[in-house]
């Protein structure tokens, strides 16, 4: 049996894809608390930042996703650090909102 060099991309892609879903996730319960009632501008804030961060966590993704269909696949060395130091900024992010 011949190994599928195409099968691996294709489970990173899908891999990919459900990080953009938990990330999804993330900024939801990130901005959540924006809408309470007597929310202040650095609550607001913060739910800016988490959506921000959570567009570019997607943009990130989706770019990883088309590069993994590519014919050989291309690396993604600065898309995964990116992707990694958005991360991080989300956990700092998720720390400032609940010592809040």
């Amino acid at each position: 049996m011949t190994p599928d060099p195409g099968a691996a991309a294709e489970r990173t892609r899908l891999a990919w894809r459900r990080t953009g879903l938990s990330a999804t996730a993330v900024a939801l319960l990130a901005a959540r608390p924006a809408f309470a009632p007597g929310a202040g501008p650095g609550t607001y804030l913060a739910a800016a930042a988490a959506l921000a961060g959570w567009a570019g966590l997607v943009g990130l993704a989706y770019r990883r996703a088309r590069g993994l269909e590519a014919e050989p696949p291309r690396p993604g060395r600065r898309t995964i650090t990116a992707y990694a130091a958005i991360t991080v900024a989300f956990a700092i992010l998720g720390t400032v909102l609940v010592t809040l």
